[in-house]
């Protein structure tokens, strides 16, 4: 099967199809923990820390995240839904009131991991994040990229992104049990993996979570019936996780927190 028959049954799942987004519009008031949204412990449990984003939230300087994805970081006509989105809405309730947290896109759309590699010398002239959240491995896996290439690629970027003084998360492709048999997933989430440990920086695992709720029945991950729906409650766990995981890898103790 081609690989531009791959990507189109993916995008048929709900998470890919998607138009460009901004992080930094207006999120909906934040409501209680879903249970769906459970993640067991271990899945957000990190030894690498995210220094330069304890340092900004311990002097009450503005947080700059920059999101760096593919179409699956959006969700259709639902710009506020998204998990970027929801991340930032999660920080800006569980930080001090004082913190300005912002959260941007960029997508790297139909990228692979070199591809964008590439543009982060220019990006982060640009921007200049605190944090960089780089989503990467769906093209790779798609196309069937060396695996030792791409981890020299993300290798690569990583190297990129820290010298120009961020903070850096890694986040895995996203798990989809309709395409699990049509793309080779594990030498990527492996490469990754490896690459995180090498940099010592955090990997947010969304392929084990997105796996764990479909396993244990708290998302039908198969189902394309839902749609929009079900990629909005998606994305709002993944937000809330993503939050946290960001403050737990931060070392933000209460005093830095309002709860």
């Amino acid at each position: 099967m081609t690989a531009k028959v791959i990507l189109s049954l993916i995008l048929l799942c709900g998470y890919l199809t998607a138009p460009s987004a901004r992080a930094d519009e207006a999120a909906p008031a934040t409501p209680p923990i879903p249970a769906a949204c459970d993640v067991p412990p271990y899945l957000l449990a990190t030894e690498s820390q995210l220094p330069k984003v304890a340092d900004a939230v311990k002097a009450g300087k503005p947080l700059e995240i920059l999101v760096i994805g593919s179409r699956s970081t959006t969700i259709p006509f639902s710009e506020s839904s998204s998990y970027p989105a929801r991340m930032e809405a999660i920080l800006k309730e569980k930080l001090p009131p004082s913190e300005t947290v912002h959260v941007s896109v960029e997508l790297q759309s139909k990228k692979t991991a070199e591809e964008a590699a590439g543009t982060f010398v220019k990006l982060m002239e640009a921007k200049t994040p605190t944090l960089v959240i780089w989503q990467t491995g769906t093209v790779d896996a798609i196309r069937s990229i060396d695996p030792d290439d791409f981890r020299g690629a993300v290798t690569d970027g990583v190297a990129a992104l820290q010298h120009a003084g961020a903070d850096v998360v890694l986040m895995n492709l996203q798990y989809s049990p309709r395409t699990e048999s049509m793309i080779s997933a594990p030498p990527y989430l492996d490469n990754m993996r490896v690459v995180a440990q090498e940099h010592d920086i955090p990997l947010f695992d969304r392929f084990a979570i997105m796996r764990q709720w479909n396993d244990q029945g708290q998302f039908d991950l198969f189902s394309a019936s839902r749609g929009p729906e079900l990629a909005k409650q998606v994305h709002d766990c993944l937000g809330r996780a993503l939050a946290q995981f960001v403050i737990d890898a931060a070392h933000l103790g209460p005093t830095e927190q309002q709860n």
